[in-house]
C-alpha cells in the first residue's frame, strides 16, 4: 500500500456503514472509528483545517487507511469497541479503569452455594454482578443470609452419598443459619425455592419474596403457631426494610439502563445507573480520557457499548441526555419531567461529584494535571490563541480623588505568584479619573517590561467594563502590544467578559474554574489595590497632623513617627524625650501642641 497515496485511497472508499483505521509509515495503528458512511467520515480529516492541535498532528502521521464494512451503524459502535480494546490506538478514547469487580456466585450444584467472587469460571454457575462496591455486596449477600437458610460447606452434596450417611451436622446447623441438607434434613425442593427467591432479590425484584413469605405467616398464625409466624414476620420486615432503602423512584420503572457525560477539555465522566424494579441495583462512573477533540455524542456512544458489555446488561430501554445512535432493539427515551427525569438528574450528579473528587485526587497526586487542565479549558473559554500561563490583573482604588493609586497583580498557572504584585501611584492624572488612570498604568507597566525585557503575559484583565478596557487599549496601541497579548475587561455587576471591538459581552457559566480563576484575580487586585490605598491615606493623615505645627515639616514628622511608632506616643512623650529627636525648640513646640 506505499505507493498508494491518501488521496486514491480516499476516492476507492464506499459509502457505506463501516469502521475505518489509520496507520502511520511504520504501519502501527494510530486510530480507529466508526462511520455511517466511511467515505464522507475518512474524508472529511483531510479536508478541513482541524483546530485541535492533536488532530492535526495525526492526520500528518496517515499512510494508509483500513476499513471494514458492516451492516448497520450499531454494528460499527461494537467492532469500534472491540477494536479499541483489542489494539489500544495511540489517539483514541483511553477509558480509565481496568478493575476486578466483584460478582455474586450461585453455584452450579447440588443445594448451591451463594458467595461473592473476582472470578468468572464457565462451570455453568450463574454469576450476578458485576457490582462497583464490595459494600453493595457484602450488604445483599448479609441480606440473603439473614432471611435464607443456606449452607456455606463445600461437601459435595450428591444424594447418594447424603443416603450413605457421609456427612454430620456443623456449628452452622445448630445456630440456625442452616437446615442441614448434608443429613437429608431439607428438601432439594425447598433448597431451590430459596435460590429462586435469592435469585429475583439480586436483581433487585422483592415481591416473589415477600408474597410467599405473607402466605406462609397468614398460614402459621392460622395454625396458631405464632412463634413460627413472628419469625416470618421478622424476615418480612427485613426484606420491606432494605426495600425501601433501595428503592429510590417510581417502582414501575423496571430494567433500565441510565446513562449521563459531563466533559471538560481533557476527560470525560460517563455514569451508569441501572435500574430494577425501582430500585438502583448498580452504579459506575467510567473515565474516559481524551485523545482528540471527541464530542460528547460519540464519547457517550462509545461508553454505552463498553459499560453494557462489561456488566452483561440485557435492559431494553436506556435513559439518556440526548440522542445517540445504539443497537436498533434498544428503546432510547430522553427524559423531560417526572420520575424519569429525576433518575437522569441523580446520574448526572453522580457524574459531576465523580469529577470533583477525581480533581481533587488529582491536585494532590499530580498539580501540573490539574493545572494543564485549567490552561486548556480557560483557552477555550475565552477565545485565545495560547494558554494563559501568565495573565496580569488591573484594578484602580480611589476614594473621592483622594490618593489615586493602581495594582496589578500577577497569576502564573492559575495561582497568584506575590513577589510579581506592583503598586502604582497616579503621577498624571488629576482628581478622580477612573480611565486616564488605567491608561496610565497599564502604559508604565508595559514600558518596563518592555523595557527591560522582561516576559510579557498572554492575557490582561482589567477591573471593569467597557470604558476602562479602551484605556488600557490605548496604552497597547502606544506601546505597538496590540495583538500581541490577548486583553479582557470584567465588569463587576453581572461578571460580564468584554472583548476588544466586540460590544456584546460574554457570559461564562457561574460554576465555571475559567470565570472563578478571573473572578479571584479580579479579586486579589481590589485587595491589594485597597491595602495600599489604605496605608497611603493613614500616612498622610499622621503626616498632616504633625506638619501642621509651626516649624515641623515632611523629614522631622517621619524622623518623630521613625523614634516613636505613633502619633499617640509623641503625644504622650516629655519635652526631654522629643528634644533628644528634634531639638529642644521645636519640642516645646509640639509638647504645647498636645497639651
Amino acid at each position: 500500500m506505499s505507493d498508494i497515496t491518501i488521496e486514491i485511497q480516499l476516492k476507492t472508499l464506499p459509502a457505506n456503514p463501516g469502521v475505518y483505521q489509520f496507520y502511520d509509515s511504520a504501519d502501527k495503528i494510530l486510530y480507529v472509528g466508526k462511520a455511517k458512511n466511511l467515505k464522507k467520515r475518512v474524508s472529511s480529516y483531510f479536508n478541513k483545517n482541524h483546530e485541535y492541535g492533536k488532530t492535526r498532528v495525526m492526520v500528518k502521521k496517515i499512510v494508509r487507511i483500513a476499513h471494514i464494512v458492516v451492516p448497520t451503524e450499531s454494528d460499527a459502535l461494537l467492532l469500534e469497541n472491540n477494536l479499541i480494546k483489542k489494539y489500544r490506538p495511540r489517539y483514541n478514547v483511553l477509558l480509565k479503569d481496568d478493575k476486578t469487580y466483584p460478582w455474586i456466585c450461585i453455584k452450579k450444584e447440588p443445594f448451591p452455594r451463594v458467595f461473592f467472587t473476582r472470578k468468572l469460571i464457565k462451570d455453568g454457575s450463574e454469576y450476578f454482578g458485576p457490582y462497583t462496591s464490595m459494600k453493595t455486596v457484602r450488604i445483599l449477600l448479609d441480606l440473603v443470609k439473614s432471611v435464607y437458610p443456606l449452607r456455606t460447606c463445600n461437601y459435595d452434596l450428591s444424594s447418594e452419598k447424603i443416603q450413605a450417611g457421609k456427612y454430620k451436622v456443623c456449628l452452622e446447623y445448630h445456630l440456625g443459619n442452616c437446615k442441614g441438607p448434608c443429613v437429608g434434613l431439607q428438601t432439594t425442593e425447598e433448597y431451590n425455592r430459596q435460590i429462586a427467591d435469592i435469585r429475583e432479590i439480586v436483581k433487585g425484584n422483592f415481591k416473589s419474596s415477600l408474597s410467599y413469605f405473607k402466605e406462609q405467616m397468614k398460614r402459621l398464625a392460622g395454625e396458631l403457631k405464632f412463634e413460627e409466624a413472628q419469625q416470618i414476620k421478622e424476615k418480612i420486615d427485613i426484606l420491606e426494610n432494605y426495600q425501601v432503602k433501595s428503592t429510590i423512584v417510581n417502582p414501575k420503572i423496571n430494567n433500565v439502563d441510565v446513562f449521563s457525560i459531563v466533559s471538560d477539555e481533557a476527560f470525560a465522566y460517563v455514569n451508569f445507573l441501572q435500574i430494577s424494579h425501582g430500585s438502583i441495583v448498580r452504579s459506575h462512573t467510567l473515565e474516559l480520557k481524551k485523545k482528540l477533540d471527541e464530542k460528547d455524542e460519540d464519547l457517550l456512544q462509545l461508553a454505552i457499548v463498553e459499560i453494557r458489555n462489561r456488566f452483561e446488561s440485557e435492559s431494553k430501554e436506556l435513559y439518556l441526555p440526548f440522542k445517540v445512535t445504539v443497537a436498533p432493539h434498544l428503546k432510547v427515551t430522553v427524559p423531560q419531567l417526572g420520575d424519569k427525569r429525576k433518575i437522569l438528574e441523580l446520574s448526572e450528579r453522580n457524574a459531576k461529584f465523580f469529577r470533583q473528587e477525581r480533581f481533587k485526587q488529582i491536585m494532590i497526586i499530580d498539580p501540573d494535571r490539574h493545572t494543564n487542565r485549567i490552561m486548556a479549558q480557560m483557552k477555550k473559554d475565552i477565545r485565545l490563541s495560547q494558554e494563559p500561563r501568565h495573565i496580569e490583573c488591573f484594578d484602580n482604588s480611589n476614594i473621592q480623588g483622594s490618593n489615586p493609586v493602581a495594582a496589578c497583580v500577577v497569576f502564573k498557572n492559575g495561582k497568584p505568584s506575590k513577589k510579581e504584585y506592583r503598586h502604582f501611584n497616579i503621577k498624571t492624572v488629576d482628581g478622580p479619573d477612573d480611565f486616564a488612570s488605567m491608561e496610565e498604568v497599564v502604559f508604565r507597566r508595559y514600558k518596563r517590561l518592555l523595557a527591560e525585557e522582561q516576559p510579557l503575559p498572554q492575557l490582561i484583565v482589567i477591573d471593569g467594563g467597557k470604558g476602562q478596557l479602551s484605556s488600557a487599549l490605548k496604552s497597547l496601541d502606544a506601546l505597538g502590544l496590540r495583538g500581541k497579548i490577548a486583553i479582557i475587561g470584567i465588569a463587576k455587576r453581572l461578571e460580564e467578559i468584554y472583548f476588544p471591538e466586540d460590544p456584546i459581552p460574554l457570559y461564562l457559566d457561574k460554576k465555571s474554574e475559567s470565570l472563578k480563576i478571573i473572578q479571584q484575580l479580579r479579586n486579589e487586585a481590589h485587595r491589594f489595590g485597597i491595602t495600599f490605598h489604605r496605608n497611603k491615606r493613614s500616612k498622610a493623615a499622621i503626616n498632616s497632623e504633625l506638619e501642621r505645627i509651626d516649624g515641623i515639616g515632611e523629614k522631622t514628622a517621619q524622623e518623630l513617627l521613625k523614634a516613636f511608632k505613633s502619633v499617640k506616643r509623641i503625644k504622650e512623650a516629655s519635652v526631654e524625650n522629643l528634644a533628644e529627636i528634634v531639638g529642644v525648640s521645636r519640642a516645646s513646640k509640639i509638647y504645647e501642641t498636645f497639651h
